[in-house]
């Protein structure tokens, strides 16, 4: 009775003394009502893997939480607090223990970011060190949500992670780590890893909690959350994920998917069953996505190489539409990822084309070098072909001179398999200055590069009767021949039908290389009567070194066997991608006669 009477005496002074008359009458609620303190989030750095105090408390502290009214008295004015300087005055006027002076610099950790404050100051503030000592002196005390909360508050807030307090708390943290929630895990390492300091013990240490304990992974939340912030440190956990996302699949809303597909995109996991499944819901279920929902889908299917002709005509359906709304950079991002995915759709196009009209003044030199890169891999003609390329070669021509040469020699090569190519262009690239500057380069891109320009001469030999040079020197033709010597399974299957019709592989030229910077796989000399002559005896122009040195006969012809390859929207019509389809030209003017190989 006596101590019970005590109690209530301490408890009405203390009210006396904390609650002035700025605070409102619930901060002192019956002490039977549980009051939940919760911490409002931080900003994208750091916000989704804070907890709020309350949740993730063990029930026996939120037991004596409630139990305890002096407890929730102060936990409300922290939480309530609007500024570091009242957080700081409170630590001041009142005596805390660990778990509210943890709870007290979690509070001035998202005060700071939320007000975007510089914390120089509040670091320096002798009260915010007595915090910390207070922390410091009874860590083994915090609770664990609480000590989660208050390390990553630490790191937020800029103090220094040498100092000993902080190696402290990350100690205790490890210590603990067995008996810390998977949700807290979760929390910790995905802030952690957002800190990008991968090299970090704690962080190795609670990967392994995770891998150890993914069955306890529970909701689409923490396995998008885990997917896209943590997997791509640790493969053997990302497998993990990758497993009860395809568990969770049909679960998913178009944001979780989003966030799937771009962590499958840029830790470059083709994941085949999970995209697989990814795509029949997207399909199936989910009728209307927004703008940014699909540029970022079709990207992340772009990057993976991942081709579903269902997703693909729903996002191009559902894109044409806004297309007209959309920036330069967006439209730019959507055309090269259809571009590198081989999928062509008309309406799409004509569709960004008539854009690329309406918004000429806003188009950046390199947005318009993309979309015209993008045209070209499709081999893409606008309706309104000749409005279109007016406007880019009046956009272009002042600028060629500005573009590093990469860019400049894609554009012309771009321009060359539209067919748009002007002599102004083919000059600039086949100049020997030009070729100054990349000459030496011995990297992949360079020879790339080298082949691509290669090209372009042959256009202008075979396709520009008014260009009259430069043209390339022929020790640059043979760069061509270079990393060509392997046979693939269809040479080889080529070969040995043809060496059944010619009767001898003497009458065939197998897997050479042309002037042009083409290969072709097979070629052989048939007469008016199509019987296959004896192919090495005669003059080769369109070969950098001839074997023979005989004309062919006027009734004579070059056939050549090719493999081409089509746009994934179909594969049965003649429209060939780009390049292939600068291929047939080149060879056809050099007089050839093709036969397609499949």
């Amino acid at each position: 009775m006596a101590a019970r009477l005590v109690r209530r005496c301490c408890w009405r002074h203390l009210g006396a003394f904390i609650s002035p008359p700025s605070v409102p009458a619930p901060l002192l609620a019956p002490v039977g009502k549980m009051v939940t303190a919760r911490a409002l989030p931080f900003n994208s750095f750091h916000t989704s893997s804070l907890l709020s105090w309350a949740d993730g408390f063990s029930i026996k502290e939120q037991v004596e939480e409630s139990r305890n009214p002096e407890h929730k008295v102060i936990g409300e004015l922290i939480e309530t607090a609007t500024t570091p300087q009242d957080l700081l005055q409170l630590a001041e006027l009142h005596t805390l223990n660990s778990n509210q002076a943890s709870q007290t610099i979690t509070q001035l950790s998202r005060l700071t970011v939320e007000n975007k404050m510089e914390t120089g100051s509040i670091l320096q503030d002798e009260r915010f060190q007595q915090l910390i000592s207070i922390v410091d002196s009874q860590i083994s005390h915090v609770w664990n949500n609480s000590l989660v909360n208050l390390l990553k508050s630490l790191y937020s807030l800029g103090v220094d992670s040498n100092r000993r307090e902080v190696q402290s708390v990350e100690q205790e943290v490890l210590w603990r780590l067995r008996r810390l929630s998977f949700r807290q895990l979760a929390s910790l390492a995905e802030f952690l890893a957002l800190r990008q300091d991968k090299e970090s013990r704690l962080l190795s240490e609670v990967i392994k909690k995770l891998e150890l304990r993914w069955t306890e992974l529970e909701g689409t939340r923490s396995v998008v959350s885990l997917m896209s912030k943590v997997g791509h440190i640790s493969p053997a956990l990302m497998d993990r994920l990758e497993d009860k996302a395809l568990e969770l699949a049909e679960q998913f809303e178009p944001e979780d998917i989003r966030k799937v597909m771009l962590a499958l995109a840029y830790q470059k996991r083709r994941c085949v069953p999970l995209l697989r499944a990814l795509s029949y819901h997207l399909t199936q279920k989910h009728s209307e996505l927004g703008l940014s929902i699909l540029l970022d889908l079709i990207f992340a299917y772009g990057k993976l190489n991942f081709h579903q002709p269902q997703v693909f005509q729903k996002i191009a359906t559902d894109l044409h539409p806004q297309v007209a709304n959309m920036t330069p950079m967006e439209v730019t991002r959507c055309i090269r990822s259809f571009a590198f995915l081989k999928w062509l759709s008309l309406p799409l196009f004509e569709a960004v084309a008539q854009y690329t009209l309406d918004n000429t003044k806003q188009l950046s030199v390199s947005h318009l070098c993309g979309l015209i890169l993008s045209f070209a891999r499709l081999n893409f003609q606008p309706s309104a072909s000749e409005d279109f390329f007016s406007m880019v070669h009046e956009e272009l021509e002042d600028e060629l001179d500005n573009l590093e040469p990469h860019l400049l020699t894609d554009l012309v090569w771009s321009l060359c398999v539209l067919q748009q190519a002007k002599a102004p262009y083919l000059r600039r690239v086949l100049a020997p200055e030009f070729l100054a500057r990349i000459r030496g380069d011995e990297s992949p891109k360079a020879r790339t590069l080298l082949l691509k320009l290669i090209h372009i001469n042959a256009t202008a030999r075979l396709e520009s009767p008014e260009y009259q040079g430069p043209f390339l020197p022929a020790e640059m033709l043979s760069a061509s021949e270079e990393g060509e010597d392997r046979t693939t399974l269809l040479q080889s299957s080529l070969r040995e039908a043809l060496a059944g019709v010619l009767g001898s592989q003497d009458k065939g030229r197998f897997n050479s290389c042309t002037i042009y910077g083409w290969h072709i796989d097979a070629e052989m000399v048939v007469n008016s009567e199509n019987k296959p002559l004896p192919v090495k005896n005669f003059a080769a122009p369109h070969l950098l070194h001839s074997e023979g040195k005989k004309p062919l006969p006027p009734d004579a012809r070059r056939v050549a066997f090719l493999r081409w390859e089509f746009p994934n929207y179909s594969n049965r019509s003649k429209e060939l991608l780009g390049r292939y389809a600068m291929a047939r030209r080149h060879l056809q003017a050099a007089g050839f006669l093709l036969v397609d190989v499949s």
